[in-house]
C-alpha cells in the first residue's frame, strides 16, 4: 500500500509499505482522511525540540517505535476486516479512532486521566502504522462508530474537536457564564463548538490573522476581535462581561505573549485553561495569578467520553466543516504541512485511498 512515511526533520516520503493485517482484537480501517495536527507541524519542523513532546532518539518506552514511521492520528475511515476475537465492531462499519496509548500502571491512569499518562503514545505520533495510509490496524477498543449523517469527513474531526471539548468538560464551564478564546485556529474552533454545545452563548474570540477573524464569523461567531488592534479586545470584553471580565479563558494560540493578555481580561477568581502546545519557554510572572485568585489549569487530549458527546453533537448538527476544512491527495502530503505553517491553509485532511 502507499503510505506517507517520516523519517526524520522535515523529511517525509510517500512510499510503498506492507499492507497491515489485524491480529487479535483488532480491526483493519480503509482510511477515508487523516487529517494534520498542529503537534504534526511541530514534529515534522521541529523534531528535535523538546517543546514537541516526542524524542524519537530512544525507542518509545510504551511501544517501542523508531523512526521511520507513519504518521496522522486524526483518522476515520470504513472497517474492511477483523481480526480473531473482535465483538464490537463489524466488517462496513464507518468509524472514527480514538489513538491513545496508555500504561495502565501510572498515576494518571489508576484515576482514569489516561490523556496524562506519564507513557503515553500516539497512533500516528509514537507508534507503528498511522492514518496518512491506506490502511491502518488498531485496537477495537480504539474506534468508535459514526452515525449514518456524521461523514467520514466530520470523522476525522472528531479527534480535534475532542480536544476542545475536553478543555471545557476540564474547565467546568456553565451556561451562564462567558469565556474568551485565544486563537482560532482548528481547536480554538473546537473550544468554540463544545462551549455552544454547553448552551455558552457569551463567547469571544482573539486572532490577530484577518483571514482567521473571517472564517470564525462566517461560522457564526459574534465577537472576533484582533488583539493588536489597539485596545479593542479589552473594550469587547468589558462590553460583553459588563466590566467583570470572562469567567474562562482558553489559550489555543500557544503563544507566550497572548497568555498573560488573556489572564489580565478575567474576572476575579477567574480561570485560565491552556490547551495549546507551547514550543518554547516565555517569562511570566505567577503574581498576576496571586492578585485576582486566578486558577491555571492544563487540558491534554480526551477521554472516549469526550470522542462520544462529540460525535452526537455532530449527529445533533452542532459542528460544520464549512470554510475551515480542506482536502488534498497523500502525494500532496508535503506541501500540505507547508502551507499549514504559512497559514495559507487553516485545516488540511489527507485522502490517502484518492
Amino acid at each position: 500500500m502507499r503510505a506517507a512515511v517520516f523519517h526524520g526533520k522535515q523529511d517525509l516520503r510517500i512510499e510503498d509499505v506492507e499492507e497491515p493485517t489485524p491480529s487479535q482484537g483488532q480491526v483493519k480501517v480503509e482510511v477515508a482522511y487523516a487529517g494534520i495536527c498542529g503537534s504534526d507541524l511541530h514534529i515534522y519542523f521541529n523534531t528535535d525540540s523538546p517543546g514537541t513532546g516526542v524524542d524519537y532518539t530512544q525507542p518509545h518506552p510504551l511501544t517501542g517505535t523508531e523512526l521511520p514511521q507513519i504518521p496522522g492520528h486524526e483518522i476515520s475511515g470504513t472497517v474492511v476486516e477483523t481480526g480473531p476475537g473482535c465483538t464490537r465492531v463489524e466488517v462496513g462499519t464507518r468509524v472514527a479512532i480514538w489513538p491513545i496509548y496508555y500504561c495502565g500502571e501510572c498515576a494518571a491512569c489508576a484515576i482514569g486521566a489516561h490523556g496524562a499518562c506519564l507513557k503515553i503514545a500516539f497512533h500516528g505520533v509514537s507508534s507503528h502504522g498511522g492514518g496518512m495510509a491506506q490502511y491502518t490496524v488498531v485496537d477495537e477498543t480504539m474506534v468508535h462508530a459514526l452515525p449514518d449523517n456524521v461523514d467520514l469527513l466530520m470523522g476525522a474531526l472528531v479527534e480535534p474537536m475532542a480536544v476542545g471539548w475536553h478543555a471545557v468538560d476540564t474547565a467546568g464551564v456553565r451556561r451562564e457564564q462567558s469565556a474568551l478564546i485565544v486563537g482560532a485556529g482548528p481547536i480554538g474552533i473546537g473550544v468554540y463548538y463544545a462551549l455552544k454545545a454547553c448552551g455558552v452563548e457569551s463567547i469571544i474570540v482573539s486572532e490577530p490573522s484577518a483571514s482567521r477573524r473571517a472564517t470564525l464569523a462566517g461560522l457564526g461567531v459574534e465577537f472576533v476581535v484582533d488583539p493588536m488592534a489597539g485596545d479593542d479586545l479589552d473594550r469587547i470584553v468589558g462590553r460583553v462581561t459588563s466590566g467583570s471580565g470572562v469567567d474562562f479563558a482558553f489559550d489555543t494560540a500557544g503563544v507566550g505573549a497572548a497568555l498573560p493578555q488573556a489572564i489580565s481580561l478575567l474576572k476575579p477568581r477567574g480561570s485560565i485553561v491552556v490547551v495549546a502546545l507551547h514550543e518554547q519557554g516565555f517569562d511570566f510572572n505567577p503574581v498576576s495569578l496571586l492578585w485576582q485568585e486566578t486558577k491555571m489549569m492544563g487540558a491534554r487530549c480526551y477521554t472516549h467520553d469526550d470522542y462520544a458527546n462529540v460525535i452526537d453533537a455532530m449527529a445533533a448538527g452542532g459542528y460544520s466543516a464549512q470554510g475551515w476544512v480542506d482536502e488534498v491527495s497523500l502525494d500532496n502530503s508535503v506541501q500540505a504541512l507547508q502551507d499549514l505553517r504559512s497559514a495559507r491553509s487553516m485545516k488540511i485532511l489527507i485522502r490517502p485511498n484518492s
